[in-house]
């Protein structure tokens, strides 16, 4: 999708949202991503509006109302929404109105570097709602990066760097799909932007999040122990290598500090799946 709300005027847009929902926007409380606008509203709730091409529009739905029919995990309530078409850009919108939470996102763009301060409630909170997740169903399939994962994209990313790899997914569980320190929030552990989840390899979430951590070892370790049992499966060896490959698949630069870690656990994973 090439319109980058970070670098356009949604003036428009913005005055359509609050008109739909009937409640106005605090703008200075603005949160301006790539494909996402965030404000709190008048009433003390949260509305979020998205933005997605055409060609994305599929059967899955919305994944933040769909998300509304998951139980036992710490995330924001849903209240409602609306969606429009609009030509003009060849795009569609949808503004969803929300709990708002007050917490901050661990760590909003960028590579963390240092351990934040996570208290053991915080992780208690976190691996609850991670096992409670992973026990649902759903027919959707997660999209990471805006693309759905499947065995074909998996298995296409662990090749490019462990060509001769088995890379075949033994269990698939639902998922987040987007799990990073900016969607996670402290000091109490909400779980924030739905729109990608569903079905994927087992450990995907807590391998994205473990990769994510790679720069701050005790970090990396502590996420580790949350989710040992996904991460030490089979399948959760294979997404914690999907994830070391795509960091050293990155653009010279991109990857940061997390290099260098991400290529000697993938060394070290790739000899336990051979062996």
């Amino acid at each position: 999708m090439s319109l980058d709300l970070r670098k356009v005027s949604c003036d428009d847009i913005i005055a359509r949202a609050q008109t739909a929902l009937q409640t106005s926007f605090d703008i200075d409380t603005e949160v301006r991503k790539r494909r996402s606008l965030g404000f709190r509203a008048g009433r003390g709730t949260w509305v979020r509006i998205e933005v997605r091409s055409l060609d994305r529009i599929d059967g899955q739905g919305w994944g933040i109302e769909c998300a509304a029919m998951l139980t036992g995990i710490a995330m924001p309530s849903w209240y409602q929404g609306v969606s429009w078409i609009d030509h003009e850009r060849g795009v569609m919108w949808r503004a969803d109105e929300t709990e708002c939470v007050s917490d901050q996102a661990v760590k909003l763009g960028g590579t963390l570097t240092a351990a934040p301060d996570l208290s053991e409630s915080w992780w208690s909170t976190f691996s609850a709602s991670m096992t409670t997740l992973a026990a649902h169903t759903t027919t959707r399939t997660a999209t990471p990066h805006l693309q759905p994962i499947t065995q074909r994209r998996f298995s296409a990313t662990i090749h490019q760097a462990f060509p001769e790899l088995d890379s075949h997914i033994g269990e698939w569980r639902v998922a987040h799909a987007d799990l990073a320190w900016g969607n996670l929030t402290a000091p109490n552990c909400y779980f924030l932007d739905w729109e990608d989840w569903g079905m994927a390899p087992r450990g995907f979430d807590a391998s994205a999040l473990w990769s994510a951590s790679l720069a701050v070892p005790e970090l990396a370790d502590r996420v580790y122990r949350a989710c040992q049992a996904d991460l030490d499966s089979p399948t959760g060896k294979l997404a914690r290598l999907y994830h070391c490959a795509e960091i050293m698949a990155a653009p010279a630069g991109y990857a940061g500090p997390l290099l260098k870690p991400a290529e000697a656990h993938a060394a070290g994973l790739v000899k336990e799946l051979q062996g």
